[in-house]
């Protein structure tokens, strides 16, 4: 392949991901348009609400698509982070009482003195803050002690399984410090607003919207590229690409990070819009849940994380109120059927239908033919270059 072959096939490329992206970013913005102005005038307050939690739901939906979707990480512990994001916002929410008082909820046990790790959660900013960086470090060190061993498959799920029931027994049993089983609940106000009014909640809807796209863009910033086709050769291979002079274990704890900093994030949201956080966040149903979602929607893909995400909380919903007793089998139907016929998930057979391209990316060439494909040529050709020089 010539010289001039490789540059036409390269800027073929470069036109071809700047018009996917624009097209992207069209529709993505249209349907921003359509979730903050026009849906809202259409449905009642409470169904916004509804629509706002399954929003929440969808960020973290991303979030397990990063690690599953493109590394191959099946983790069945992300609401640990969740739950752990939830806590955060939950615990200055729970502040907001007059100087000297405690949280309703310590008097009940014989409380006399706020806990020492409450006080700093007292400012919103310290809080903000501990929303993504406890849940993303946190996930970092159990990611490091993890991957380091070269613990993966089906023993890295067993343990994100484990680790969800330990969070779980934990913050349960800790009626004195965390309210046990009821949770935190029965929030007043954050920064001067009372959270039950009307507009308050919708300012939580629209915030719940905007960190959705900006989640999206960025697991679609981190897929694309050479670290994007890096987490999926991670995937895919991992033992070559550790013959290859990577070390698989420093991208991993990254990404399985991000993705528990994205998981607290999806559970602030979520408590805001819910009112409250309790240990049923960290329950081990609840986390496989969320592997389900992804599944239904179609792994690998992003679109497909949020599309899963919001079909079966509205199929849970809408089931759950027109056949109370029976809905839990509609909802074991609705998975059997997609992975019995549609492995790939909806967005995976609409794609394999040629029905849909949102965010659809040329898919990685494997050998023999990325011996002529254009990219990686060019890639050789500068490092030819390079070591000329």
């Amino acid at each position: 392949m010539t010289n001039d072959q490789l540059a036409i096939g390269r800027r073929s490329l470069v036109r071809d991901k700047k018009r996917s992206l624009l097209i992207e970013a069209g529709i993505i913005g249209a349907i921003a348009i359509l979730l903050i102005f026009i849906i809202p005038a259409l449905i009642s307050p409470f169904r916004l609400n509804l629509l706002g939690r399954f929003l929440s739901l969808a960020i973290v939906a991303l979030g397990i698509d990063l690690i599953w979707g493109y590394t191959g990480l099946l983790s069945l512990g992300h609401g640990i982070f969740f739950g752990l994001g939830g806590y955060a916002i939950g615990m200055h929410l729970k502040l907001q009482v007059p100087q000297g008082e405690l949280p309703d909820f310590m008097g009940l046990y014989g409380v006399t003195e706020l806990p020492w790790f409450w006080h700093p959660f007292q400012a919103f900013p310290f809080a903000s803050a501990a929303v993504v960086l406890i849940p993303g470090l946190l996930a970092a060190a159990l990611g490091y002690l993890v991957f380091r061993n070269r613990i993966r498959g089906v023993y890295f799920s067993i343990l994100t399984q484990a680790a969800t029931i330990v969070f779980f027994n934990f913050f349960n049993g800790q009626q004195k410090l965390f309210n046990g089983t009821n949770g935190l609940v029965n929030f007043k106000t954050l920064l001067g607003a009372a959270v039950g009014t009307r507009p308050t909640r919708f300012s939580f809807y629209v915030l719940t919207v905007l960190l959705l796209i900006a989640t999206y863009a960025l697991c679609r910033w981190l897929t694309s590229g050479r670290f994007g086709r890096l987490l999926v050769a991670i995937r895919d291979d991992e033992s070559r690409v550790r013959f290859s002079g990577y070390d698989p274990t420093e991208f991993k704890v990254l990404v399985f990070a991000i993705s528990g900093a994205i998981a607290g994030i999806a559970g602030a949201m979520y408590t805001l819009q819910s009112g409250s956080v309790s240990p049923r966040a960290m329950d081990v149903a609840f986390s496989i849940e969320m592997v389900i979602w992804v599944a239904i929607g179609g792994r690998g893909s992003l679109v497909g994380a949020v599309v899963g995400a919001l079909l079966v909380n509205y199929a849970r919903s809408f089931f759950s109120e027109q056949f109370a007793e029976i809905w839990l089998f509609f909802q074991g139907a609705l998975f059997l059927i997609v992975v019995t016929v549609l492995p790939d998930g909806i967005v995976g057979w609409l794609r394999s239908s040629n029905l849909l391209r949102l965010g659809q990316r040329r898919q990685l060439s494997t050998y023999p033919e990325i011996e002529v494909n254009p990219e990686v040529q060019s890639e050789r050709q500068e490092i030819e270059t390079r070591s000329e020089e």
